[in-house]
């Protein structure tokens, strides 16, 4: 079992590398310098300078070529379509690394048969996501120089999903673990963690939302915007609700205010909770409002630097690294809870 332990660990730290991977695709604006999907044949990359002028000239096709790169050199072509054949390489590589370890540990007979179930949704929420990615491509395309900050953000959040299904099936599978507690758990507890991860789950809907409009790269101040807690402007879009999604002063706005209350609910949750645990709780309780912390701080600096790439990169990352031990914090409470 502990083998089968290592490989799933191994594809969640694969998956938080496709993360950063697209962060950085992302903020060099690279996602749509190759403009086809091909599953298969697309791994090989160009060989040849005629297959480099192919790949060029499909690019010079689509609106971000003619309306912001227009002239720009097969050199700094290169530039950006290795970043995103990365992604899609790594995205290939995760499939090999699901797919053929199951198999080969299915014929070892090392794997539990109540986990096959759960070997196959993650194959069918990486297949989700490959198709979420080419969806996402494709509506910068045709008519936009981007893609839509919606299917950014839903490709995102699937990954999210992804990691935190993936952990929590790791998580399930470890050895029968002791509880210190000091003060016996209420439902309350269990709640307030459960809460929290689906608090930090929306901020990174609403992190996507941001980097999708690139509304990091305006109203550059903290802790006001614009002067004001609460900016003028926040719902001038009609109808108001399309303010969520596509006023960049509202989105960067909820981003901030989600920050603001992931804090106070982990603030909360910590003074409920250290007291009561020794050991393993108390210790994920300190991680998780540490790095909440730091990841308030940090992008805070991402704002007021206005997204500079390495720390930008840092941001998304700390995120799902928070996220993580929120899964993990919640599993050690469910499971503390149901044992006592």
């Amino acid at each position: 079992m502990r083998g089968v332990r290592i490989w799933l660990y191994t594809l969640v730290l694969m998956v938080f590398a496709m993360v950063l991977l697209g962060g950085a695709t992302r903020l060099t604006d690279s996602g749509l310098s190759i403009t086809e999907w091909k599953p298969l044949i697309g791994a090989i990359p160009p060989l040849s300078e005629a297959d480099w002028q192919t790949v060029f000239s499909k690019y010079q096709k689509i609106p971000e070529y003619s309306q912001v790169n227009e002239g720009m050199s097969l050199a700094d072509f290169k530039r950006i379509f290795w970043w995103e054949w990365s992604h899609r390489f790594l995205g290939r590589l995760i499939g090999l690394a699901l797919v053929l370890p199951w198999l080969l540990l299915t014929l070892m007979g090392r794997i539990p048969k109540d986990l096959q179930p759960k070997l196959g949704v993650m194959l069918v929420l990486g297949g989700l996501q490959g198709l979420m990615g080419w969806y996402m491509v494709k509506s910068g395309l045709v008519d936009r120089i981007d893609v839509s900050q919606y299917r950014l953000a839903a490709h995102l959040m699937l990954a999210a999903i992804i990691i935190a299904y993936i952990s929590w099936v790791v998580l399930s599978l470890q050895e029968t673990r002791e509880f210190a507690l000091v003060l016996p758990l209420i439902s309350r507890d269990v709640w307030i963690a459960g809460a929290l991860l689906v608090l930090l789950f929306v901020q990174i809907g609403l992190g996507a939302l941001v980097a999708g409009l690139h509304a990091g790269l305006s109203h550059n101040t903290w802790p006001l915007m614009d002067g004001d807690f609460i900016p003028e402007g926040l719902f001038d879009q009609t109808p108001v609700l399309v303010n969520l999604f596509e006023n960049i002063m509202t989105v960067q706005f909820d981003h901030r205010l989600m920050a603001y209350l992931v804090l106070a609910l982990a603030l909360l949750h910590g003074f409920q909770l250290i007291g009561k645990s020794d050991g393993l709780i108390k210790a994920s309780t300190i991680a998780l409002l540490g790095t909440v912390f730091f990841q308030i701080i940090l992008g805070i600096f991402v704002l007021v630097l206005v997204v500079p790439f390495s720390l930008a990169i840092a941001h998304q990352g700390l995120a799902f690294v928070t996220f993580i031990l929120a899964v993990r914090h919640l599993y050690l409470l469910k499971t503390a809870y149901g044992r006592q």
